[in-house]
């Protein structure tokens, strides 16, 4: 089985479900193929929703990182959900766990969103 994605809104913030295998090749540029559709389409809140996700390879991890540096690249902010314990252990052996902000659940992440917003704009 290949990579999966769901979309849906909650509160503003457009969360991807990602189930199956992020790996190189259809994995990969169906992810990169929806972030840039809803990058287009003027999303700039973004929550990646890992439960599903079975498998990631090199090519996954790397396409993470292309996610959130072209969610970035429009003013948006990234945040990963619901990490398996192999996603979570790459992130951390790559050091990448620095760059994205993980959550457990979902209204919190969706949460995360308001209040960056609210302290960017006290500040």
């Amino acid at each position: 089985m290949s990579v999966k994605l769901t979309t849906h809104e909650k509160d503003g913030v457009t969360i991807v479900g990602i189930s199956g295998k992020l790996t190189l090749g259809d994995g990969t540029s169906a992810l990169r193929d929806r972030i840039h559709e809803l990058t287009k389409g003027g999303s700039k809140r973004i929550v990646l929703n890992l439960a599903d996700l079975n498998y990631i390879d090199s090519s996954g991890i790397g396409e993470l990182v292309a996610a959130h540096t072209t969610i970035g690249r429009v003013g948006g902010e990234m945040k990963l959900l619901n990490l398996a314990k192999r996603v979570h252990d790459l992130l951390k052996i790559t050091k990448l766990y620095t760059v994205f902000e993980t959550f457990e659940d979902v209204n919190i992440a969706v949460a995360s969103f308001a209040a960056a917003t609210a302290s960017s704009s006290t500040a």
